[in-house]
């Protein structure tokens, strides 16, 4: 699909479609507020358990539209720095190095602080990119109060001043898909800038598509008996219940040693691609039986 950031004739029906046709099984609220965003210019913060296609809607909507996907992985601790820019000051000692004491002119020292030695971190490459890009604020809930405060003035006017340079605003907007794994809740004034979504897990028959779409010539027995497993893992008491990438993990790695069925053995062989810590592991071992029989 060309590069269009016209989204005015584009239909629910149409996106889900094509959002389908790039391997991404969507339900019908979830498309509906990805088209209002496009349509409006407005970020959409999607919240949901880990590994339910909060990423990966981003980058198959980025692959949709020929688009670079800009990502800005959040971290406890992240500022402006790493999200925005920063200057190279190793380029800049170097140049200085370079300068006679006759060459350190007022003009010399301020072109140390010119476009020559900026580093673009994410937001700024998305800024001067615009609508040729999809930005990915990935895990947003990691962050501190402080750079959520930050993201406001920019998610609002799309533009940030460097004071050696001037104020850069974009010249449109880019799809802006912001992530959330809900480990602490966010601010209103971050929501009331974003419309939302909440991504929970897939029923059975929807889980069981998004495995054969994304692994194709998977048999339907193995999908099914491998979704329906993970339905009974996910009721069990575990620290970390396996995502919609878990699934398609462990259907991957009983596909990669010959399977075609579910088995004890074969379960039990597989379980690292589903579950995520040892104590897990244990609890699961001790209960292969119940989880396998019956799917």
């Amino acid at each position: 699909m060309s590069n269009n950031s016209d989204f005015t004739s584009l239909t629910v029906e149409k996106l889900s479609a094509d959002l389908r046709g790039h391997g991404y099984i969507s339900d019908r609220g979830l498309t509906t507020s990805l088209l209002i965003a496009m349509k409006l210019g407005r970020p959409i913060l999607l919240e949901g358990e880990v590994g339910v296609g909060k990423t990966e809607l981003a980058k198959t909507v980025a692959q949709m539209y020929g688009r670079t996907l800009i990502r800005l992985q959040c971290y406890e601790g992240i500022d402006t720095n790493q999200a925005l820019y920063e200057w190279d000051y190793a380029r800049q000692m170097l140049q200085i190095r370079t300068m006679s004491g006759d060459q350190l002119t007022e003009t010399s020292v301020d072109d140390l602080f010119g476009p020559k030695f900026l580093i673009e971190r994410p937001l700024l490459q998305a800024i001067r990119a615009g609508d040729q890009c999809v930005l990915l604020i990935d895990e947003v809930d990691r962050a501190d109060d402080e750079f959520e405060a930050f993201l406001l003035e920019l998610l609002s006017d799309f533009q940030i001043t460097i004071p050696e340079i001037g104020t850069v605003k974009a010249a449109s907007r880019p799809i802006v898909i912001l992530t959330s794994n809900r480990t602490r809740e966010l601010h209103d004034a971050l929501k009331r800038r974003c419309l939302y979504n909440w991504i929970g897990f897939p029923d059975a028959a929807q889980e069981i598509e998004i495995v054969q779409s994304r692994v194709p010539g998977i048999g339907e027995k193995l999908a099914a008996k491998v979704v329906g497993a993970v339905n009974k893992l996910r009721a069990m008491d575990l620290e970390k219940s396996p995502g919609v990438a878990e699934t398609i993990d462990w259907v991957q790695s009983l596909d990669a040693i010959g399977a075609s069925d579910l088995s004890e053995d074969n379960a039990a062989q597989t379980l690292g691609a589903v579950i995520k810590g040892r104590d897990d592991l244990d609890y699961v071992n001790n209960n292969i039986t119940e989880i396998v029989s019956g799917v």
